[in-house]
């Protein structure tokens, strides 16, 4: 198969350095307005990479940092780019309750919608936490007229991972026009592999992604890839009081990040998660917990 006979997602986790969840138990929320704020040059960067290649991408915003970069906001919605929800200070869906996750939503939206100027009918969950115990959330996303989410993570992952959720497009709600768009897996000896960017894509070999997302595209389906801004900033801030299994994480191979990027880009063909999310809705997966 041609490597861009289909069209695959493209997204971009927008968070600051400091609001991963590998420091979420070192650096307190309440600090965060003191910290040096990089993710609006680190999103000039993508900007212009993404307009190099001639693709265009999704970007999933924190509420928190839409309110503190207007411009980049605008950059991203003028440049042809979606800008869609990432809730609004990168708590887990998990750790909510039905109402909280609700008001989540509705203020990072009220906040996305207004320093964009566009729509907002996109979400993914922060660290992809929705899973086997909050299959609720689906149904708060139907109720406040999303399009589509790309939450779920159908492997098994010390941090997040819904192993039982289908690998392709599904409908989690009966009856509603949600339809959710699992971040890629590919297959090895029968076991699913977490395929569809941030840290593996960062820290493993390129031919890794390249053989996954030939993969999937085999299988007639489009993959779903994601990464940080703060994934192509070599020079940001380090955090020394943090687990070292998480500086490992976060740290390996930033400063290789943009290039390793821009060979995917053009060895692929992409577009924005909407675009995709209509054209698998068609066919998804009548699928519930």
């Amino acid at each position: 198969m041609n490597d861009r006979a289909i069209v695959n997602g493209l997204s971009v986790d927008v968070e600051d350095w400091f609001q991963v969840g590998a420091f979420e138990t070192t650096i307190a929320r309440e600090d965060w307005d003191g910290l040096e704020l990089r993710v609006g040059d680190n999103l000039a960067r993508i900007l212009d990479l993404f307009d190099a290649a001639g693709v265009k991408a999704t970007f999933f915003t924190l509420g928190w940092v839409a309110e503190r970069n207007r411009a980049a906001m605008q950059a991203i919605v003028e440049r042809g780019h979606e800008l869609a929800s990432h809730g609004y200070d990168h708590t887990r869906v998990f750790t909510f309750t039905r109402e909280e996750f609700a008001a989540d939503l509705a203020k990072a939206r009220t906040i996305l919608e207004d320093a964009g100027g566009q729509a907002v009918m996109g979400y993914r969950a922060p660290s992809f936490s929705i899973d086997a115990r909050n299959p609720w959330a689906h149904e708060v996303l139907a109720e406040q007229g999303y399009a589509y989410s790309s939450s779920v993570a159908p492997v098994v992952h010390d941090h997040y991972g819904w192993r039982q959720a289908p690998r392709f497009a599904f409908d989690p709600v009966p009856g509603s026009d949600l339809v959710e768009i699992p971040v890629t897996t590919a297959l090895f000896r029968g076991k699913r592999l977490a395929a569809g960017g941030g840290g593996f894509f960062r820290v493993l070999p390129y031919g890794f992604s390249r053989w996954a997302i030939r993969q999937v595209n085999a299988e007639g389906r489009p993959a779903v890839f994601y990464f940080h801004p703060w994934e192509v900033d070599p020079d940001q801030p380090r955090v020394p009081g943090a687990p070292m299994r998480s500086r490992l994480r976060h740290y390996t191979n930033l400063s290789k990040m943009a290039g390793k990027l821009s060979e995917l880009l053009g060895d692929f063909a992409w577009g924005r998660m909407d675009q995709l999310a209509a054209r698998e809705k068609p066919h998804s997966l009548k699928w519930a917990a």
